[in-house]
């Protein structure tokens, strides 16, 4: 149950939150529990740069100065995709329409549900690179800077990810289940920057959602 980043999701930064708050978050969480079904799928393919931030992922093409950025000195990269699943939308939709306040704590926790299996399946790939000497770089997912959303058809596509974990697009290249995530994942023979989440690799800093720098171990890419 990770109420910090909960807490983080609903706009609190370095502040307490009241007895209330803190109850209705651990309920979400519990509620959650049973709703999801948390499902992931990978794959690795080969990676070539050329010029100006162009990629060949060994499935599609991406021009992004920002994911180049993150995957210099690597060779291949790990596509991933993971999901809490169908139940989790809907139990969020049917408070929407009957506590609006719990909804949008659901909203928060699953968020924070989603990355936490995130970062456990990516601990598990850790360990099987650095087995064979090979070292992962932070996850990066399309939206994060100039990685455009277009890329999602191909990535989910690459993947089966609609056969496999259920993880469909809208035309505005939404996920369905909306708690899903998609990532580029680096592999290096290199160690650099430990695999983590977007914060640690995304330019964007004034999002409203990004950690703060004392709460990220130092070159670790992952939180303290």
């Amino acid at each position: 149950m990770n109420v910090k980043e909960t807490l983080r999701y609903l706009g609190y930064k370095g502040e307490q939150a009241d007895e209330q708050t803190l109850m209705l978050v651990e309920e979400c969480w519990r509620e959650l529990e049973g709703a999801a079904v948390k499902r992931c799928c990978f794959r690795e393919y080969p990676l070539i740069f050329s010029d100006a931030g162009a990629m060949d992922l060994g499935c599609f093409h991406a021009t992004s100065q920002a994911l180049s950025k993150n995957l210099m000195g690597c060779r291949a990269v790990v596509l991933f995709a993971a999901t809490l699943g169908v139940l989790v939308d809907s139990l969020i939709r049917r408070y929407s329409r009957l506590e609006m306040s719990r909804a949008v704590v659901l909203q928060a926790a699953a968020a924070a549900m989603l990355e936490d299996y995130c970062d456990q399946v990516n601990e598990e790939l850790r360990r099987d690179y650095e087995k064979k000497g090979l070292y992962l770089r932070p996850r990066f997912s399309p939206g994060y800077g100039d990685f455009s959303l277009e890329c999602q058809p191909a990535l989910l596509g690459a993947l089966e990810a609609g056969k496999r974990v259920g993880i469909t697009l809208t035309d505005g290249f939404l996920m369905a289940p909306s708690k899903s995530v998609t990532a580029v994942i680096g592999v290096s023979p290199i160690e650099g920057i430990r695999g983590g989440k977007g914060c640690e690799s995304c330019g964007k800093a004034d999002c409203v959602y990004r950690r703060d720098k004392g709460n990220l171990q130092e070159g670790s890419g992952k939180r303290v």
